[in-house]
């Protein structure tokens, strides 16, 4: 986030705009090349890319994202070194940039979606919207307080929020509607690994903590459990989400990429 400004100093213009920007929640926060680079990709609407070194931004993009270079060799700009610290804090980020939050539904992929209940752990939360978007989810949704748009969520998903449907619901139950079965899992449940999970599933993951809420174990059309070792008390959501979409991607012969 931003550092602390500094009232007895006037900053440039640029960082100004970051600063307003940063303020305005109709855009997120792209922290670093590669949340960059993804966002990019998926067709997000970049508006504003800076850095504190131009000429080595540039350079870490020909090696690890070629495909978005000649976008920051066109608009990255170089903040002034007065404001660097002010703007990059102790991250000094690589690149750090701005999109505007999308407002159109992206088109729905023939694949489950994923529901998040009260998820805690923000970086375990972008873990999830990594893998998600990885294996082409339908969508994944979230309940509770935490914003699925954090920034640290979206660094944590690597930008990739720009690949799949990202949202919070009010309701978990009700959020269902209209979707194909919901399986919720639960270490109660059957064994993932004797289940098929048809292409509108929703699946349904507990917080970290506390697990599924009692009545989304009720809606649940049914409960299925990981297999773990003896002694092993639990995954980690990611983990979890990503055990779930792999087991759904090998036995339906559906490729990743979602052609």
């Amino acid at each position: 986030m931003l550092a602390p400004s500094n009232a007895d100093r006037h900053l440039g213009p640029v960082a100004e705009q970051v600063s307003r920007l940063a303020r305005d929640p109709t855009y997120v926060r792209l922290e670093g090349l590669h949340c960059v680079k993804h966002a990019l990709r998926f067709g997000a609407d970049v508006t504003l890319l800076v850095t504190a070194d131009r000429e080595a931004a540039i350079g870490l993009a020909r090696i690890l994202a070629p495909d978005v270079r000649a976008r920051l060799v066109a608009d990255l700009v170089e903040l002034q070194a007065a404001d660097v610290d002010h703007v990059m804090g102790r991250q000094r980020l690589d690149v750090l940039g701005f999109a505007r939050r999308p407002t159109s539904i992206l088109p729905p992929l023939v694949a489950p979606a994923v529901l998040l209940q009260d998820p805690r752990n923000l970086g375990n939360l972008g873990a999830a919207v990594r893998v998600a978007a990885g294996f082409g989810a339908r969508a994944i949704r979230t309940t509770g307080s935490v914003d699925p748009w954090h920034p640290t969520v979206v660094r944590a998903a690597a930008g990739l929020h720009f690949a799949v449907r990202v949202g919070r619901v009010d309701d978990a139950v009700g959020s269902t509607a209209g979707d194909g079965p919901l399986l919720a899992f639960d270490p109660t449940g059957d064994d993932l690994r004797e289940e098929r999970i048809p292409d509108d599933a929703v699946l349904a993951f507990g917080s970290e903590r506390h697990g599924l809420s009692p009545g989304l174990r009720r809606r649940a059309d049914r409960l299925v459990a990981i297999p773990m070792r003896e002694g092993v008390s639990s995954y980690n959501l990611a983990t979890s989400v990503a055990v779930a979409l792999f087991h759904w991607s090998a036995g339906s012969g559906v490729p990743v990429d979602g052609s």
